[in-house]
């Protein structure tokens, strides 16, 4: 029995054991997330998720024209360079890619044919997209000039880009993908899955939605909005006692 003070310390033998233990255990554990990873990477990502995922990038960069709107409106200067990187992406991820190579050819043409309210909308949606991509070549072209002369008439284009573009996405989000899905059989909608995967990668990159997840997060640090909690919005003041709602009281329950 070892002494009461001496403290209790393994064999050579048995911290070699737990080392090559533990470094086994590391090994596999690492092992196993590798797998994991590249298990998820390989999962096929079905068209509906594709579209809304890609709005999500695209939602981002808008995040980008709101805060650079808002600089312009108080007065500050506004990264040029940077903007329009979030202008390029815009243009070559969204109208190129997302409108014209998916949208345009292969969503909106079958939600057209159930007519009535849904044929409405597409109709507003491809008008949008022709005024989004006039927007976009303007706010491409006073960004690559690298000055803006008109703080106020800019800041004014990208609000209203914004505006539209907000509404735009919700709509087909909502309304115009599920409808799309509903009139599709399981295995036309299956293969445009994968075929909405192919053009993804033939138009921009393997890692084409990966890479665009990069270039707006470094465009988010540039603006100082890429720290989430920064943007956290403030508590609301305080009502006053008359306007405070009453508070809600136990009802104790009849017998």
């Amino acid at each position: 029995m070892a002494p009461r003070n001496k403290p209790l310390t393994a064999e050579p033998n048995t911290q070699r054991r737990l080392l090559m233990g533990s470094a086994a255990g590391a090994a596999l554990w690492l092992g196993c997330a590798a797998a994991a990873e590249e298990q998820g990477a390989g999962e096929e990502v079905e068209a509906n998720e594709d579209l809304m995922r890609e709005h999500g990038v695209l939602r981002r960069a808008l995040l980008v024209y709101a805060e650079a709107a808002s600089q312009l409106r108080r007065g500050q200067p506004v990264a040029t360079a940077p903007l329009l990187e979030a202008t390029t992406l815009f243009r070559h991820f969204g109208e190129d890619y997302h409108e014209r190579a998916l949208e345009e050819p292969h969503v909106f043409p079958t939600v057209r044919q159930a007519g009535g309210a849904l044929a409405t909308v597409v109709e507003a949606l491809l008008q949008q997209h022709v005024r989004g991509r006039q927007i976009t070549a303007y706010i491409e072209a006073v960004t690559r000039s690298g000055h803006i002369a008109d703080a106020p008439a800019f800041a004014g284009v990208l609000d209203s880009f914004v505006r539209m573009y907000a509404h735009h996405a919700a709509v087909e989000d909502t309304v115009v993908f599920p409808a799309w899905k509903k009139r599709l059989s399981k295995s036309t909608y299956r293969e445009l899955s994968e075929q909405f995967e192919q053009l993804e990668q033939r138009m921009v990159g393997k890692d084409g939605f990966e890479d665009a997840l990069a270039r707006i997060g470094k465009v988010e640090q540039a603006f100082g909005i890429a720290d989430l909690a920064a943007v956290t919005a403030s508590a609301p003041p305080a009502l006053p006692a008359s306007s405070a709602p009453a508070p809600i009281r136990a009802q104790t329950p009849h017998a």
